[in-house]
């Protein structure tokens, strides 16, 4: 009854005065949803995820575009080397919270796309999200031969012609099978460069509907097309190999009106440089109007990676704004804290998560409440990891007296840090273990012990990645370590969820600028963990000494491994004298009641800043709307004003 009456009547009017025929088109590779829906690999697709629950929340209308893979994501196994083992397991799409679109007849809705002159057919899943639908595509049906079935396989596929063939079927075949379903967008957001195609397909769609120019056509489409760039770093944006754009566009480049070397100009940085590689993010930033970071520090990274885009303007001119990320408060908060903001914050706070004044009343929370409340998160932490470490020892094969140690393994009362996230480079997961024997010190004192949980996934073409893990792993073996540091293979929702819920302190080690923006320490925030982090993403804009603690002085330095030893050191300081202190001054009845001040003062003016309500009422305000006022100039009198301004340009 609460679900329904959830959907029917929402208890909030609308943030903005609805506008006939306005829709969004939400396209990403993946959705990060829950548990029994593993379609996602990490950050991305979980922000996609929080991005459609909040819209459902805000009653905005959207509608989510995405492939459905049988495999999904893989599993990680850890060998006792530490080496990565990727498993993939299949999905059984039947059995999972999914609804085949079928038509009048009863038979499953199909869209095709070309391959290289085959047609690859699809058929359309939609899930249902509160009040929002997500379609997703699903190629391995028999109308398909076997290689063509095997596009939608796995998310990311390293084959890059495969690769190719998804991103195909992201932009291109996402758009058909929404107007084949009847829905007709005005405006189209693109998470990250992998949905690029979408703006051609548009484009060809209104050159045959309207007979307009291709320039014509392109302006339309770029006034009510959002792009969102998630990267910082180059390695992580997709590039193709050019022979391989034109073999599969060559039947497609004719029916946009123009040549293949005009077709591959937009996704080069140079136009005439005929041997640069085809890059998806470029194509996108071709096709949008309006282009956004997801931190206030990566519009500054962005806007001087993609300067030479935009030449002949400043590079702090250069067209990109920025939407710092946030996180769905009510997929994240542990039932137990969402119980006591119940009592203390009004029972429909949920709904109104980036209100101050809601916020504000945490400071009326009791102290033995709220450090009674996260002391029961942490036991429940410290408990599925002694269950997660012993069925990891028993696929290893340990022996029994070494299982029956796990139950030794970690202190339900010590002062919890906690590293989580995609294992790269640049996030430095091994930061904190570059001087073993001070680590060692701090970990192991007998009055005030701390101790260290981990995980992440290293993708399965990052070797350099997997190296960490195995150097994570021989650290977690080594004796000095052995009960106060475990890595839990396999992070995925149900592994974040107990972290982020159990966590003392989040801790977060990217080597600044290139953390994009980062929303794990967020989950962690609404469940009253404090966040440490080096002077990137999110945390640059949100840091205040009252609030948390800072990494390092926010300095850029050209020597990596200088920079590593200063704030490995500056790190070890913060525990040592400020955090592992703060933490054990306990008064007389029990209750650190500084940390606690701290985690009101976190909570009070982090939860309402940094969640998806706030994030999507600022797309809404800054992106959406303004797409689709430019949307509808341009469309009027036929595209009037499109083939109006294609001739001024």
């Amino acid at each position: 009854a609460k679900f329904k009456s959830y959907l029917t009547t929402p208890r909030f009017a609308p943030f903005f005065s609805p506008e006939k025929g306005f829709l969004i088109a939400y396209f990403s590779a993946e959705f990060g949803l829950t548990d029994c829906l593993p379609l996602y690999s990490g950050g991305l697709g979980v922000l996609a995820g929080d991005h459609l629950k909040s819209a459902s929340d805000l009653n905005l209308p959207i509608v989510g575009v995405g492939l459905l893979y049988q495999h999904g994501y893989f599993h990680q196994r850890l060998a006792a080397d530490g080496r990565q083992e990727e498993i993939y397991p299949e999905n059984d799409f039947y059995h999972m919270p999914l609804r085949l679109e079928k038509d009048a007849n009863g038979n499953p809705i199909l869209i095709d796309v070309d391959f290289k002159g085959e047609k690859a057919y699809a058929q359309i899943w939609r899930v249902d999200i509160g009040r929002v639908r997500l379609y997703l595509l699903d190629a391995n049906i028999p109308q398909n031969p076997p290689h063509i079935q095997a596009v939608t396989f796995r998310l990311y596929d390293a084959d890059r012609e495969t690769r190719l063939c998804q991103e195909i079927l992201l932009g291109i075949g996402r758009v058909r099978a929404l107007y084949r379903l009847g829905i007709n967008p005005t405006v189209f957001h693109m998470n990250e460069g992998h949905s690029a195609f979408a703006g051609l397909e548009r484009i060809r769609i209104l050159r045959q509907q309207t007979g307009i120019s291709f320039d014509a056509a392109h302006l339309a489409v770029m006034a009510s097309n959002v792009f969102t760039t998630h990267t910082s770093v180059p390695a992580g944006i997709d590039i193709f190999d050019p022979a391989l754009i034109e073999t599969y566009f060559a039947n497609y480049a004719p029916e946009l009106g123009i040549s293949m070397p005009v077709l591959l100009g937009l996704g080069r940085k140079n136009p005439s440089d005929h041997h640069e590689p085809f890059c998806m993010n470029i194509l996108a930033m071709k096709l949008s109007g309006h282009i956004n970071a997801v931190s206030k520090l990566h519009t500054t990274v962005s806007q001087k990676l993609w300067h030479v885009l935009w030449p002949s303007v400043p590079q702090e001119d250069v067209p990109i704004k920025y939407v710092t990320n946030g996180v769905h408060v009510p997929s994240w908060v542990s039932k137990d804290m969402a119980q006591l903001y119940d009592r203390y914050l009004g029972p429909y706070w949920y709904e109104d998560p980036d209100n101050e004044k809601v916020w504000s009343r945490v400071m009326e929370i009791p102290d033995e409440e709220l450090w009674g409340t996260h002391e029961r998160r942490r036991e429940r932490l410290v408990v599925f990891c002694r269950r997660r470490l012993q069925k990891q020892l028993i696929q290893r094969g340990a022996p029994h007296s070494e299982i029956m140690k796990v139950n030794q393994i970690l202190n339900p009362e010590a002062l919890t840090l906690v590293w989580a996230r995609r294992i790269a480079t640049y996030k430095r997961p091994t930061l904190i273990f570059r001087d073993p024997d001070r680590l060692a010190k701090i970990l192991n004192d007998p009055t005030r012990p701390v101790q260290i949980i981990m995980a992440g996934k290293a993708h399965p073409a990052d070797e350099p990645a997997k190296e960490l893990i195995k150097q994570i792993i021989t650290f977690a073996h080594d004796e000095r370590f052995r009960y106060r540091f475990v890595f839990i293979e396999d992070y995925d929702l149900e592994v974040a969820r107990y972290l982020v819920e159990g966590a003392d302190v989040w801790l977060n080690t990217p080597r600044k600028p290139n953390e994009a923006c980062g929303t794990s320490g967020m989950k962690a925030i609404v469940n009253g963990a404090l966040h440490v982090s080096t002077d990137d993403g999110w945390w640059a804009e949100a840091y205040r000494p009252e609030l948390g603690w800072r990494i390092g002085f926010g300095d850029e330095y050209d020597n990596p491994e200088h920079q590593d030893e200063v704030e490995s050191n500056y790190l070890y300081n913060l525990l040592e004298h400020e955090i592992v202190p703060l933490f054990y001054d306990r008064g007389p009845d029990g209750l650190p009641k500084a940390w606690i001040q701290k985690m009101k003062m976190s909570m009070r003016y982090l939860c309402p800043q940094f969640n998806a309500h706030r994030m999507l009422e600022e797309y809404v305000k800054d992106f959406y709307l303004p797409a689709f006022r430019y949307w509808q100039k341009l469309d009027s009198n036929g595209f009037k004003g499109a083939q109006e301004l294609a001739a001024w340009k």
